[in-house]
């Protein structure tokens, strides 16, 4: 983990825009139209319908995605009693977290009151603003009390989150790191060293859980609370124990199963880690210097299950793996309160979701090849994209069953899917692929079988129910690595095309392949040998039925790719060249780029069969092609080079397509600005359309842009391809930066592609 300064903590609050969020625009605000209705008169209207129906104000108003992050800063982070503006830095950097983790929008609201009693009259003075209160970094024991009236003197939910978020995500570890070391909550002896809001929270869910009184054993700074003290509060005095024979930590953790830091720094000592019992638990939460370090308590204890607040040792117990989430699913159903069932649901969820397998995006942050659930793996990585749908859903279903949901969801899986949209996950387009995939999986070739990614995304696709995968390569190579990467090949096919087993398909994909090229100098012994080679192999089983669809081009330079696919394959009698597409999928819209990956210099012909393919391409995923064939100049403005061949390339199509909206030679902001595009040249095909259909000039244009708006483009905006257009089968290309996910993608477009040709023939 890299060192903090700071010098560079400054500059990152103070560079640009100061701060760390900002309120934008949601609504439409061009036109007088559009701010007549936002404001006055139109917005009339609204205000109306709530005062008739105050639920409505989550239909017309921000309220339900809106949550208030408020505090007072008498306990901000590890500086203490800071004062309310000192802190602000903290609650915008908690306003930001609930965004990017859960689409939330926040106000950070900082309170100059300490006052228990009139910090809670003015967080319900305003309360009315939000669907939900983050309350954050307020001193105990003053917390417990603002949080107790608020939550009993407001209709929506109020979460302290100090308490509560390091209580959830802390007992979804406890939950696992006793499964791990084989215990019951029950049956174990825990000792919690702090007693503050955090560990009275934790420890008190603990106890929901399952936990016995009688086995929790507490300390302050002044050591072990016990019955005999007389200066505990309410709160300790709960957990005070009649044991008489401990004063210290080191007496009380004797033999314990499980310890819970939340106090100080280096006061565990190795000695009474080894004092423990057989695979202890020790979670050292104290930030940043835990109570033991991640290496000492390892040193003394090699059994022991580990966790500390710190993402660069494992299992992290980080607030912001629950919390975003947690108000999402209580946002979602309107819910009136935060409360034990659903911190309960959140837990489990948790839990739960450090034994599935993990997806290659949260292996690929922590570089590392897989993470499986055992002793350094128990807790959901923050940056896991499956915590949105699993936590939010769990909590929006315990608010509905528990009875404080104001709104009912009904169909969850609709839910997921909006959830996972929401966060950029997935998009329509994505959701329209698969679904059309699954409704007729076809034989889908991976030519790379010992590639991690390209059999990461064999498992995914078999899992999403979208093909039926065939993987080339040496089944035993792969089957090792399958066990390695933690992955399950039940019903995968391995095909090791130099096994001798396959001696007889090779020679007769030999022969096919010869007589279909014998006029192009081939030879049977020639094309034997090109049967070793995967590219060759792999095409010949879908030209001739063995397979449906095949996936290339993670090992594979596109040169050679592009040379296999012509001769095995080869092009629609209809065109001389193919291409390639890539869909990129944003906010703004859908846009089709072409060509961007096969023709490098591509002349006045091989431009119209881009713009004829790119047509029928963008047809084929239910959309009407509006195209911009693209250059440096506009309609002739430059007679020589490029675009010459562009500009004649439009002419052709313009005439022998004359519905189709297609125009330039012109440069990409008149393409995309209608407006501008509208005014400076009114005479264009495109006049009043907005384009979705770019076919660059040249390949480096192409391949340039693409990779330039991949590499800027925001979170929620989605890459799809290379997608092949024009061979005579489905042979779709990957490269060797694909991510499982677009390898996945691809597959999607491959066995939709398969279906349609299945389809073509069954309609001769």
């Amino acid at each position: 983990m890299a060192k903090i300064t700071k010098e560079a903590a400054l500059l990152y609050h103070s560079q640009g825009k100061p701060g760390k969020i900002e309120v934008v625009p949601t609504k439409p605000y061009s036109t007088q139209t559009d701010l007549s209705l936002a404001y006055s008169p139109g917005v009339a209207e609204p205000c109306l319908e709530i005062q008739k129906n105050p639920i409505d104000a989550y239909k017309y108003t921000a309220k339900g995605n809106l949550v208030a992050v408020i505090s007072n800063g008498t306990a901000v982070l590890g500086l203490g009693d800071i004062g309310a503006l000192s802190g602000k830095p903290v609650m915008e950097g908690k306003g930001l977290l609930f965004k990017i983790y859960a689409g939330i929008d926040v106000f950070d609201i900082e309170v100059n009151e300490k006052d228990p009693d009139k910090f809670v009259e003015a967080v319900k003075a305003i309360a009315p603003t939000f669907g939900g209160i983050n309350l954050e970094d307020i001193k105990a024991p003053e917390c417990f009390e603002i949080e107790r009236r608020l939550k009993e003197e407001l209709d929506i939910p109020v979460m302290h989150d100090d308490q509560h978020g390091t209580a959830i995500i802390s007992s979804a570890g406890l939950v696992n790191a006793l499964e791990v070391a084989g215990k019951k909550i029950e049956d174990v002896k825990i000792v919690v060293n702090g007693a503050g809001a955090s560990a009275v929270s934790c420890t008190k869910l603990y106890i929901s859980l399952g936990a016995q009184l009688k086995n929790i054993v507490m300390l302050d700074s002044k050591g072990v609370i016990t019955k005999s003290r007389t200066d505990l509060n309410e709160q300790k005095r709960f957990f005070a124990t009649d044991r008489e024979d401990i004063h210290t930590l080191a007496e009380a953790i004797k033999g314990a199963d499980v310890f819970l830091g939340l106090s100080k720094g280096n006061v565990l000592t190795q000695d009474m880690v080894r004092s423990m019992a057989p695979m202890p638990i020790v979670f050292a939460l104290a930030n940043p210097t835990p109570e033991i370090s991640y290496e000492d308590a390892m040193a003394a204890r090699p059994d022991v299950l580990m966790a500390t607040g710190r993402s660069d040792y494992p299992n992290q117990i980080n607030n912001v793996i629950g919390f975003p989430y947690i108000f999402r699913g209580a946002l979602d159903t309107h819910a009136k309160a935060i409360n034990e069932e659903m911190k309960i649901a959140a837990v489990h969820a948790i839990a739960n979701l450090a034994k599935q397998p993990v997806p290659d995006v949260v292996n690929a942050a922590y570089h590392v090849n897989n993470f499986t659930f055992g002793p350094e793996y128990f807790i959901p990585k923050p940056v896991d994209p499956r915590l949105i749908t699993e936590v939010s859903c769990a909590v929006a279903r315990a608010a509905m069953e528990s009875g404080v949901a104001r709104t009912q969801i009904n169909d969850w899986d609709a839910y997921r899917l909006h959830l996972r949209e929401l966060m950029g996950y997935e998009s329509k387009l994505t959701q329209q692929l698969y679904d059309t995939a699954r409704s007729n999986p076809q034989r889908v070739v991976f030519a790379e079988g010992i590639h991690p990614n390209m059999l990461k995304a064999a498992v995914e696709a078999k899992a999403e129910g979208i093909c039926h995968p065939i993987l080339l390569g040496n089944d035993e190579v792969i089957t090792k690595l399958a066990k390695k990467l933690g992955l399950s090949l039940e019903g995968i096919e391995i095909v090791n095309l130099r096994h001798p087993d396959e001696s007889e398909r090779r020679e007769r994909y030999a022969r096919i392949l010869t007589e279909k090229r014998a006029r192009e100098g081939f030879t049977y012994e020639e094309a034997n040998d090109k049967m070793f080679e995967r590219n060759y192999f792999g095409m010949m089983m879908v030209e001739t039925g063995d397979a449906d669809a095949f996936i290339t081009g993670l090992y594979t330079r596109y040169s050679n790719t592009i040379k296999v696919a012509k001769e095995v394959i080869g092009i629609q009698p209809e065109f001389k060249h193919f291409g390639t597409m890539h869909i990129l999928n944003s906010k703004k819209g859908t846009y089709f780029l072409a060509d961007t990956l096969i023709n490098r210099h591509p002349d006045t012909e091989t431009l119209i069969d881009v713009a004829k393919l790119a047509e029928k391409t963008v047809r084929f995923f239910n959309h009407t092609p509006v195209i911009a064939m693209l250059s440096y100049s506009n309609f002739g403005a430059d007679t020589e080079g490029s675009p010459e061949k562009v500009h004649k390339a439009v002419a052709y199509m313009q005439e022998q397509y004359p519905e189709l909206a297609i125009d330039g030679e012109m440069q990409v902001n008149f393409a995309l600005n209608r407006e501008l595009r509208d005014s400076k040249y009114p005479f264009t095909r495109l006049k009043g359309k907005d384009v979705n259909t770019l076919i660059f000039q040249t390949l480096s244009a192409a391949n340039a842009g693409y990779q330039l708006l991949q590499t800027m483009a925001p979170t929620d905006t989605e890459f799809i391809g290379p997608i092949q257009m024009g061979l005579n089968k489905p042979i779709h290309f990957t490269d060797f930066e694909s991510s499982v996910r677009d390898i996945v993608n691809i597959t999607a477009v491959a066995v939709i592609d398969a279906i349609v040709e299945k389809k073509k023939k069954e309609n001769k």
